[in-house]
């Protein structure tokens, strides 16, 4: 949506874990730390998530789920909110990229898209 007053800003920063990996079995665990910001004018809360997951191999898996971690956060403008999770993959290397489906206080629902991002295990691009 280009409305001004309904403007969420997700940022993405990841991580491996090799102590949760087990490369010999094909399972490489990943974390992420997604930070949402109402950059709008507008408060607004998270209701759900929707994630893409794609393996090296092109394997895609589609997540879908109410709010994020067990919570729904509210957004008041300029607020943010941050949390970590993670996800498993059969790769070295894959991406996810997805949505958040958000209410503003003034009644209209909305998309906030989360722009494609990477998981890879150090060293495995050049």
């Amino acid at each position: 949506m280009s409305d001004s007053r309904h403007l969420i800003d997700v940022s993405v920063v990841t991580r491996y874990l090799p102590e949760r990996s087990q490369p010999d079995a094909q399972r490489f665990a990943f974390a992420y730390t997604i930070t949402v910001l109402n950059s709008g004018a507008v408060g607004a809360q998270l209701l759900s998530r929707h994630w893409i997951i794609t393996d090296g191999d092109g394997q895609v898996q589609e997540v879908r789920g109410e709010g994020v971690v067990g919570q729904q956060p509210h957004l008041p403008p300029g607020h943010s909110h941050t949390y970590t999770s993670g996800t498993l993959m059969h790769t070295e290397v894959g991406s996810m990229q997805g949505s958040f489906h958000m209410l503003a206080d003034d009644g209209q629902h909305f998309e906030a898209i989360i722009a494609p991002f990477s998981l890879a295990v150090p060293g495995a691009l050049h």
